[in-house]
């Protein structure tokens, strides 16, 4: 601020100012840095002596003007009207006399009128220079050490300035700007920073020559003295009309006391000087606009204020704020078990209270200290009593007319079993050809996993964590009835009870239909215009031939089209019941067009960067192989992208006029061109791009974005309003684009905005503003539910569905992809009633990715925009890694962060959680990693989560997802798992690997030998997945072995070690025999007893079953053998088994294996298959192979033939060739097979397979399609026959010139034929009849 004549009350007023600068800034406000108001300053031709010819200079901040004002002592000197609109206009003064000096001022017009004039410039007498001014302007650091910039405005170029503080002889700063202004930084405000400050000028070239004094300037520090606290009496939350109490008490008696809101820092500001050591701010009939966050501070007479209070937020509302219920861990809870109610609200300071429905007293209380301790509502061992609708509300100690008002209810279940869901299918229970159904197994509350069952295949399950089952009817094995159930996470073993069942119909039946009449009716209406077309040439034809009456061939020609007429009729008919075209479904296909590049500018000077300025246009599609630059529509600079980074750079320079302009940039792939890129505005040689300014349609209550895109990286951005001189928002140097907020849209808020960019450093450089942006609030539907059908993290190529609903009825809707409008879906052809549209993108590519948004609307009322949904198309950079810190296992209730890192910096990351289709959590990050903070994780945490991120200014590109990372929730690491590869039985000197493997990963491993105190090996992080090799073993690696975890971070859980594997080495001791009791081959459910006979007594055998890695069973019988008893065997008991035997103590030798014996579980063999190659009709010259297959290994297999007695064909391989030699190979065969070392048992035949051939040409194979088109075309045939022999039932039979009829007929018909003769012939006179069996005359159609 500046004041033009010095004084007690302008020194107050500007102490003041800066207090409050500082506390704006201690609250993280951006400050208001600058005015709309003109600049004035003056030029000379005599820089030793300015006075001698003078000039001043009038500039406009921000646009061009028509007309520029020049006033002297507050009256009107002259005004200028540019021959054009302008920036700036100069004022001859000439040479400074008495009677031109005086204070001096500008302003320049505006379409509203004249602006605010410019800061007063003081001419003194002839041979002095101008008075500076002098005021403050504060940079962005907080309290403690607010940082203030005082300004000294000279009025003149190439002037020294000069800063004086009180007490100080000698001048404590100078500068030399370029400009008029200098620019004085006190950094880290002291109380030694504390004092009066002027300045002054003089010319370099006559350092004796100064300026008068600027007016001085007190500078005091605030956040002395230690802070106060703010309360309120009765309460935080008053209703409208009610009196509120705010007490600021401090430790200090005798300060003033302050109190602020927030919401209007300067107008709100009021202060009271109590004798005491506090100040009450009373209200006495509260308003709405009162609402706010208040603070409160202290200071004494020289202005030393102390710290701020808390911030107090005041609640003047007819309903209390919403509070919000949770469960946990479920609402649904198994009788016996405990559950928590979380309830939270935006208030502080006030307890809660827990209310079920149907009680008026509330059931349990927590008070605001409760609460801060994050204590939550507890129902423990619940009963079915316990079962109900539960709210809280805010717990208010004080009279207050406030109606108490909850977000949300819990209804909490009590059940021995989960309830069933419900199960729905998309888009219909009707399967499509070679399309899917969705099922859909939705409930309430939070679910561990999902179950779909298959009512006609008992043992046909599908699982889900998220309960969406896509079906598929390939060859018709989707249709059927289905049903689901699920299992929640407070219970895992318990399943609920199953959903309703709902059936899926398929090709088996109504669709089969549907297609074949679908077909048939499209081959119909073909057929039938070429039958209309060859009816009527065949009529033209015969009428000339035969002379046929022209009634029957209108009546033939209107037969013929009402039959093609009733086919369309009946066609249309069908396609409205759903069966010609199928059921209409309001799926909009996504055309997208080539996607829009993007266009910015570059700079090496970042404080001028007109002196060279490049532009960069860059595209997010890879295919893209030229760019093309345009200004103003017209004229073009064509050049290749960068092979990788698909980039083109347009090199501009220093900026003339000449470059001054509207640029965009297209982006050219093989065959399409795409959309313009936004369009880049260079205004001037010394003037930033004009930014551009967008928002979302402003919704009443809610917060709203402004984006301000300013086309060049490092530049400051600030927000105005029409009307309003100052920005009402300001933010520094952010990238290309800013995002100004406002937090709660009100009726207040509604106006033109503008936007404007100015350049990093002091002193600033300004843009034009941006063309004005209206914001209204309108009356608007409640926003729609956005969401997609599957995960919007996609690979290229994947189809993606957005569905977009509303309860509301007949309403079309919009599909808007970054704020751009890609589909819509009209309202005139969806269903009746429906309320739901669904945007279908059928193959992802690269540039798809964005921000997808929806809305509908109903002639002229649209709804709010829907939530954003962030699609990312995946698979273009490289793939991140994501690691937990600090591990993988964490115990419950502990913090854990997730580390994504990538590749780039500058990316967006995306956290997904195994099992749920929205991301979890996002996050925009400078550098090349961003941290994912999961916060007091508990049992429902543990999962696999993945991590992925993208460029959001290139269509989401995104990389591919990262390994999958397992986080487990718990107070005991799982327990591994060990074994040994090949086996744990290996011979002597071969090599083997024990592996330790669990479910935890990036955490190492541990092997541990028995009677050995220290570890084998210890494996760390970076090893093969818990492998420990042993080569060439011997001897002494014979032993118990077992492994644990061995986390490399200091951790409490609790690590279990893992099984006990006994390592045993063979070839030491003779082999042992291997017999089997009562033989090789047992029937299913009867006993059978292995014996292993060694050579040594008291030794240890075990049996071993090829395929395994462990040994089956061990004994250690009295004696030399062991018998391996196997009760009730079963079909997978058989296979090849041996054993070994070794020592249990020094040297620990084991013997070889013994001799393989085969196991045959099976009462007879069971039946093989029998198929025929290629068909089982037989061609001319061309033979059959018969191929019989069986599931037993070292078999022999035998065709036979119905009709022969003995066997036809033996085979080792199963193929039988089959030739029809006179017509033998036709009939029926089966095959069967037997053991090889069971020649006896023959197993059951085949099923039996016929062949079949044809007696005389090849016999032709039908299709489907051939059988409708032929029955087809025999229909309409048949058809047309008909109505040809009804209309020639209609008329007399025609008679030709030779016959013997009467010829009267002969006449009618001449008379009929020739009724468009000659009309002065007489078709009735005697020579004419004579005359009409030998002339033919033509018959017009």
């Amino acid at each position: 601020m500046t004041l033009d004549r010095p004084g007690e009350g302008a020194m107050m007023l500007r102490t003041l100012t800066l207090l409050l600068f500082c506390i704006r800034l201690s609250l993280g406000m951006t400050p208001i840095v600058m005015r709309s108001q003109p600049e004035l300053w003056i030029e000379t031709n005599y820089p030793q002596a300015p006075w001698e010819n003078i000039t001043l200079w009038c500039k406009s901040p921000s646009r061009i003007s028509s007309k520029f004002l020049l006033l002297k002592d507050k009256t009107q000197m002259t005004w200028i009207r540019p021959s054009h609109k302008t920036f700036q206009v100069s004022f001859p003064i000439g040479a400074l006399t008495n009677s031109n000096t005086g204070l001096y001022r500008c302003c320049y017009w505006k379409e509203t009128g004249w602006s605010e004039p410019s800061k007063v410039l003081e001419l003194e007498a002839p041979g002095q220079l101008p008075k500076p001014i002098f005021w403050i302007q504060a940079e962005t650091s907080p309290l403690p050490g607010c940082n203030v910039n005082i300004l000294c405005h000279g009025w003149l170029q190439d002037l020294v300035f000069m800063l004086f503080k009180e007490g100080y002889a000698e001048p404590v700063d100078y500068q030399v700007p370029t400009g008029t202004v200098a620019i004085f930084s006190i950094a880290n405000m002291t109380p030694e920073s504390e004092g009066v400050y002027i300045c002054r000028t003089h010319i370099q070239m006559l350092p004796a020559l100064w300026s008068e004094p600027s007016n001085p300037l007190k500078l005091i520090v605030a956040g002395l003295y230690p802070k106060p606290t703010l309360t309120a009496y009765p309460g935080p939350i008053m209703a409208p009309g009610e009196s509120l109490n705010l007490r600021c008490q401090g430790p200090i008696y005798g300060m003033t006391f302050a109190l602020i809101r927030l919401e209007d820092l300067e107008k709100s500001f009021s202060s009271k000087r109590p004798i005491k050591n506090e100040a009450y701010f009373f209200f006495r009939a509260l308003q709405t606009h009162d609402a706010g966050h208040y603070l409160c501070f202290y200071y004494d007479g020289s202005y030393r204020g102390s710290l701020l209070s808390n911030i107090l937020r005041i609640w003047v509302t007819d309903t209390s704020p919403k509070t919000w219920l949770l469960a946990q861990p479920s609402p649904v809870v198994q009788m016996g078990q405990n559950v928590s109610l979380w309830c939270r609200g935006p208030v502080d300071g006030v307890g809660l209270a827990l209310y079920k429905k149907g009680e008026d007293k509330p059931l349990q209380r927590l008070d605001a200290t409760s609460i801060d301790d994050d204590k939550s509502f507890f129902l423990s061992n619940v009963a079915y009593s316990d079962a109900g609708i539960y709210s809280c509300h805010y717990l208010l100690s004080w009279k207050t007319s406030v109606r108490m008002t909850s977000h949300n209810t819990v209804e909490i279940v009590v059940v021995d079993k989960p309830p069933k869901p419900s199960l729905s299918a998309w888009p219909s229970t009707v399967f499509k050809l070679g399309k899917a159904i969705t099922l859909q197994c939705p409930v309430p509350h939070p679910v561990l996993e999902f179950c779909l069952e298959w009512e006609e295949r008992a043992t046909s399950q599908k699982f889900s964590a998220d309960g969406d089952f896509i079906i598929s009817d390939v060859e018709g094995k989707g249709t059927g009835t289905y049903s689901c159930s699920c299992r929640i996470e407070a219970q895992p073993n318990i399943w609920s009870h199953r959903s309703e069942p709902l059936k899926l119909m398929g090709p088996a039946g109504f669709l089969t239909w549907n297609y074949v009449l679908n077909e048939a009716v499209r081959l119909s209406l073909i057929m039938q215009l070429v039958a209309l077309l060859l009816v009527v040439l065949w009529i033209r034809w015969k009428c000339r031939r035969l002379r046929i009456r022209e009634a029957w061939l209108l009546g033939t020609a209107q037969g013929v089209t009402m039959l093609f007429l009733l086919t369309a009729l009946l066609c249309c008919a069908i396609s409205f019941a759903g069966l010609c075209n199928g059921v209409l479904t309001e799926e909009t296909e996504i055309i997208m067009p080539t996607p829009k590049p993007e266009l910015w500018a570059e700079t090496n000077f970042p404080l001028a960067p007109w002196k060279n300025l490049t532009l960069w246009c860059r595209s997010p599609s890879g295919s893209t192989k030229e760019f093309v630059l345009l200004k103003d529509g017209t004229g073009w600079i064509a050049t290749r992208p960068a092979s990788e980074q698909v980039r083109a750079a347009f090199p501009l320079g220093a900026l003339t006029q000449s470059h001054a302009g509207s640029y965009h940039c297209h982006s050219w792939e093989e065959m399409a061109v795409s959309e313009p890129s936004e369009a880049l505005e260079l205004v001037g040689t010394d003037i930033l791009p004009r930014p551009v300014i967008s928002a979302s349609p402003p919704v009443r209550g809610q917060e709203l974005r402004i984006r301000c895109k300013g086309w060049l990286a490092g530049v400051g951005f600030a927000l105005y309003k029409e009307g309003a001189r100052e920005p009402v928002q300001q933010l520094g140097a952010v990238g290309r684009e800013g995002f100004f907020t406002i937090q709660r849209m009100e009726d207040k808020h509604e106006g033109n905005y503008s936007c404007r960019t100015h350049t990093e450093k002091r002193p600033f450089k300004w843009s034009e503003p941006s063309e004005p942006l209206e914001l209204v609030i309108k009356e608007m539907y409640p926003k729609p539910f956005f969401k997609t059908w599957a995960s919007p993290v996609v690979t290229p190529g994947a189809r993606v569905t957005f569905n977009c609903s509303t309860p509301h009825q007949h309403m079309s809707f919009i599909l808007y992809k970054d704020g751009s409008e890609v589909a819509s879906s009209d309202r005139s052809w969806a269903s009746p009633g429906a309320s739901a549209a669904h945007f279908l993108i059928v193959s992802v590519g690269t540039g798809d990715g964005g921000n997808y948004s929806c809305r509908y609307y109903d002639f002229s009322i649209w709804s709010e925009p829907s939530d954003p949904v962030e699609l990312v198309v995946t698979d273009f950079y490289p793939k991140p890694t994501l690691l937990a810190q600090p591990g993988p296992v964490v115990l419950p209730g502990k913090n854990v962060t997730l580390r994504c890192q990538g590749a780039f910096q500058g990316m967006r990351f995306a956290l997904l959680q195994e099992g749920t289709q929205v991301p979890l959590q996002f996050q925009s990050a400078s550098g090349n990693s961003a941290d994912f903070l999961l916060h007091a994780v508990g049992a429902e945490d543990s999962r696999n989560y993945s991590c992925v991120y993208y460029e959001t200014t290139m269509a989401n590109r995104g990389s591919h997802l990262s390994k999958p990372l397992m986080i487990w929730v718990t107070d005991t690491f799982p327990k591994p798992w060990l074994f040994a590869e090949p086996s744990s039985v290996v011979p002597m000197g071969q090599n083997v690997t024990l592996w330790c493997q669990g479910p935890v990963h990036g955490v190492g491993y541990i092997l541990h030998k028995e009677i050995e105190a220290t570890p084998v090996q210890l494996w760390g992080s970076t090893s093969n997945d818990g492998a420990f090799p042993i080569t060439n073993i011997s001897g002494a690696s014979i032993g118990r072995y077992s492994c644990c975890y061995h986390p490399d971070w200091t951790s409490p859980i609790k690590i279990q070690p893992s099984n006990t594997l006994e390592l045993i080495v063979t070839g030491l001791l003779p082999k042992p025999s291997l017999l089997a009791q009562p033989g090789p081959m047992v029937a299913p459910g009867e006993n059978m007893t292995l014996q292993c006979q060694g050579e040594l007594p008291d030794s240890t055998f075990v049996l071993l079953k090829k395929g395994t890695q462990e040994p089956l069973v061990q004994q250690r019988p009295v004696g030399y053998r062991a018998d391996f008893w196997m009760p009730a065997v079963r079909n997978e008991d058989s296979g090849i088994y041996s054993c070994v035997y070794y020592l249990d103590s020094a040297p620990f030798a084991a013997s070889n294996h013994s001799d393989f014996l085969e196991i045959w579980v099976t009462d007879k063999p069971p039946k093989p298959s029998l198929s025929a190659w290629p068909s089982t009709v037989f061609k001319l010259g061309k033979d059959i192979t018969l191929q019989c297959r069986g599931p037993l290994p070292g078999v022999e297999f035998v065709l036979e033939h119905d009709g022969e007695e003995a066997p036809q064909q033996f085979s080792e391989d199963g193929d039988f060739v089959i030739n029809n030699v006179e017509g033998k190979g036709i009939g029926n065969y089966s095959c069967s097979y037997r053991l090889q070392a069971y020649p006896d048992i023959w197993s059951e035949p085949s099923e039996p397979l016929e062949l079949v051939g044809a007696a005389g040409p090849a016999a032709q194979e039908c299709t489907v399609g051939n059988i409708v088109r032929s029955t087809l075309i025999v229909v309409v045939v048949v058809a047309l026959g008909v109505v040809l022999a009804i209309e020639w039932k209609k008329w007399p039979r025609l008679r030709t010139r030779g016959s013997e009829t009467d010829g009267r007929d002969q006449t009618i018909a001449l008379e009929e034929c020739n009724q468009e003769g000659d009309p002065g012939t007489n078709a009735n006179s005697p020579s004419s009849i004579s005359q009409g069996t030998s002339v033919e005359l033509p018959v017009p159609i």
